[in-house]
């Protein structure tokens, strides 16, 4: 008897350990995460390539419930996140507010001050190394909050600044099809 619970508490343990991470593109996302203490899962996520062969970052989505409708992401008003891990050194600090920049400008959705995007810029003041992790999460009462290597950095708020920042990804014209389509989980 005493045997067979053994076995049992090693293979809850076993499916537990093996549900709690996913491996995409070579780094650890947990499947789970609290956002303004709501629980958000793992929607999906992929890596950032650009000119078809240089990795860049890979980009995971968190949602309170899976979607695979981005419209409805961006536009939602409702605790979310975007984790990004830079896998490049080819990512420095300049490059990746210069994407995001252009990403503002090509957004379908939302709405970004200047004001707001040097905000941005000051919360990233600092060089990127290859590993850093940077976290957008997103609160409803509050807006977005800023993180890079589990330091907050700030936040920005407004419902419009958010819409913006993840149509980046999400949007009509996002930064990477391929990495919106991973993080809506369509591939």
């Amino acid at each position: 008897m005493k045997i067979k619970i053994f076995f049992l508490v090693v293979t809850i343990f076993l499916t537990y350990s093996f549900n709690a991470q996913k491996k995409i593109d070579g780094v650890d996302f947990s499947a789970e995460m609290t956002i303004n203490k709501a629980n958000v899962v793992l929607n999906g996520g992929g890596l950032r390539e650009k000119y078809g062969f240089m990795d860049l970052y890979v980009g995971a989505l968190y949602l309170k419930s899976s979607s695979k409708d981005a419209n409805d992401i961006v536009m939602s008003d409702e605790e979310m996140g975007i984790r990004i891990v830079i896998v490049s050194s080819m990512v420095t600090r300049e490059r990746f507010i210069e994407a995001l920049i252009e990403g503002f400008e090509n957004t379908t959705a939302g709405k970004s001050t200047q004001s707001q995007i040097d905000q941005f810029e000051e919360f990233y003041s600092d060089p990127f190394v290859e590993g850093d992790e940077i976290l957008l999460n997103y609160n409803p009462e509050e807006g977005v909050h800023f993180y890079k290597n589990g330091q907050k950095r700030g936040t920005i708020e407004g419902l419009p600044f958010k819409q913006a920042l993840f149509g980046i990804w999400l949007g009509g014209e996002p930064c990477d099809d391929s990495l919106k389509d991973d993080m809506l989980g369509l591939d």
